[in-house]
């Protein structure tokens, strides 16, 4: 018997002041890295799927974003001096529902 799956990663690269494009208020954006690694008997053991987006602290709206985006968020994160560039896991993102 081989016993494998999906596990999801969640974690948080930036925090940003941007406009929305949901509510037009300006407020912090998280910046969020999704990974979804190949497990096989509950070891992860390869990223199959990386997903960026930001998400409005205000209104909650989450808008994707490419890979060169992201990293240009982040970039702009360390260089700004209210910017708090990180990277920490957060808890693995469950689905409403799901």
């Amino acid at each position: 018997m081989i016993i494998f799956g999906t596990k999801g990663y969640l974690y948080q690269l930036a925090i940003l002041t941007l406009v929305c494009g949901g509510c037009g208020n300006p407020a912090a954006h998280t910046l969020r890295k999704r990974l979804m690694k190949f497990t096989l008997f509950f070891v992860p053991l390869f990223p199959i799927s990386t997903r960026y987006a930001t998400q409005c602290t205000f209104c909650g709206t989450e808008q994707k974003v490419t890979r060169e985006q992201a990293e240009q968020l982040q970039a702009q994160a360390a260089g700004t001096p209210g910017g708090r560039p990180y990277a920490q896991p957060q808890q693995p993102h469950q689905h409403p529902g799901a």
